[in-house]
């Protein structure tokens, strides 16, 4: 759509921060307030909105994007939200490693084991590892502990790790970034491991890097987003 709007601003609201264009405050989608929770989200999504050209990107905006889904999405039902997030940890992509050549198995290992012992450790959620593509039975202790660490976020946080666990494959990818575990960079590099090993042997074609750029550019927004979250991010 063409820009219909001059001056971009953040304003104060009774029950958080919002964003006005030209004085007239934004609403979600579905006509809710915004109700940011850190002035840090809303300048950031201020500064979206003023980025834009003569014509509106929205399929470029990837703050609002997350926080019209938080509004009119998650807000309404989060424990459902949370339920179909928790159930990626069931076949979480780093609990399934190659079983050949030896160089890749070691790469998995060397990567995604620390982050599995530090799940166990972080969330009381010990994960088993299997080799090749047979589903593995994970223990119900650990996938209970790892719903309820869901169930205790906010509606933002949860769409920013619902939406990484989607692009990843992985609830631990996702909660190692909210935590701090991993920065942006490292779960990208996590979430690729066996597309870029296969890459470095046998060379990348265009829509596979199209496909990487997208899935990188979405862990660095979910991140970004979670950042934002944090008081003084």
């Amino acid at each position: 759509m063409k820009r219909f709007y001059t001056d971009v601003t953040v304003t104060e609201q009774p029950d958080g921060f919002g964003v006005a264009l030209d004085g007239k405050e934004l609403l979600s989608p579905a006509k809710r307030a915004l109700a940011l929770p850190t002035r840090a989200l809303a300048e950031a999504l201020a500064a979206e909105w003023a980025g834009q050209s003569e014509v509106v990107r929205p399929d470029g905006m990837r703050l609002m994007a997350l926080v019209s889904t938080a509004r009119d999405r998650v807000a309404g039902q989060p424990a459902a939200v949370a339920a179909e997030t928790a159930r990626y940890a069931a076949t979480d992509l780093l609990c399934y490693r190659a079983e050949y050549p030896q160089s890749l198995v070691r790469r998995e290992r060397a990567v995604w084991q620390p982050l599995l012992d530090w799940a166990a450790d972080r969330f009381g959620a010990p994960l088993r590892v299997t080799a090749g593509i047979v589903p593995v039975d994970q223990p119900g202790d650990s996938l209970k502990a790892l719903r309820r660490v869901l169930d205790g976020l906010d509606i933002f946080a949860l769409t920013a790790i619902a939406d990484l666990t989607s692009a990843c494959g992985s609830l631990i990818l996702a909660l190692a970034l909210w935590d701090g575990r991993l920065d942006a960079a490292g779960a990208v590099e996590a979430a690729i491991l066996d597309e870029s090993f296969q890459n470095e042997r046998w060379g990348e074609d265009r829509e596979a890097l199209l496909r990487r750029n997208r899935l990188a550019a979405d862990i660095h927004a979910g991140a970004r987003f979670l950042t934002l979250l944090r008081p003084g991010g």
